[in-house]
């Protein structure tokens, strides 16, 4: 399969691809990189009483097949929080079980740990690692502000809010800076942290742009500190 091509990036001394799905695909490597899928954040809310419409996995793990599949990625990159809690994986109704097998059995897949799932109780196939150095690019859950390699990272869910014909309109982004990533949320329920959010600028250190991923280009706005 030809990978459909997506709006180019260059970052860290690589070149990368930017897709609207909120993932990144680094074309040299065949490997797709996501953020914050939060598998089972329906379940998870449902035992406390907060009944959420109980099909988040699936939505999102069709969303990612569909990915893969698209880009004709052979290896892939969880950034953290990939469940919503420990016990996530347990809980995946058997059809999402089915399709996150398939694919940590196709791929050469690795789960960063985030806050959400640090400890997997049952990871459903894939390598674990708590972050991990590839080719000269830092890969973690949450950015460290004083690292001293280029950076990918998730944690934030970073969200651009804009006006549009005096409507406001909020398209979930990328946040870059010469050696910070920040990637959106990939996950169908994660929700999103404005960009100019003090959280996020302190990750940063300021300096940033929010980038939207659109099929053949980046759009690009300077986020005011």
């Amino acid at each position: 399969m030809v990978p459909v091509p997506f709006a180019e990036l260059r970052f860290g001394g690589h070149i990368w691809q930017a897709l609207p799905e909120g993932a990144l695909f680094w074309p040299a490597r065949r490997a797709l990189l996501v953020a914050d899928l939060h598998l089972e954040k329906a379940s998870w809310y449902a035992r406390g009483g907060q009944m959420l419409p109980p099909y988040d996995s699936l939505a999102t793990l069709t969303a990612l097949s569909d990915t893969v599949m698209a880009t004709g990625a052979e290896e892939v990159w969880c950034l953290g929080d990939s469940f919503h809690d420990i016990a996530g994986c347990e809980r995946l109704p058997e059809s999402a079980r089915a399709m996150l097998s398939n694919l940590t059995a196709t791929t050469r897949w690795t789960w960063i740990t985030g806050n959400h799932d640090r400890v997997f109780v049952d990871r459903c196939g894939g390598a674990v690692r708590d972050e991990a150095l590839v080719e000269g690019v830092m890969l973690r859950h949450e950015a460290v502000p004083r690292e001293t390699f280029p950076e990918l990272s998730g944690h934030f869910h970073p969200k651009l809010r804009v006006k549009v014909r005096g409507k406001l309109v909020a398209r979930r982004c990328f946040v870059a800076t010469a050696t910070k990533l920040i990637f959106p949320a990939f996950g169908a329920l994660a929700g999103g942290l404005d960009v100019t959010h003090p959280e996020i600028t302190r990750a940063t250190g300021g300096g940033a742009e929010a980038l939207v991923a659109l099929r053949d280009r980046l759009l690009r706005f300077p986020v005011a500190a």
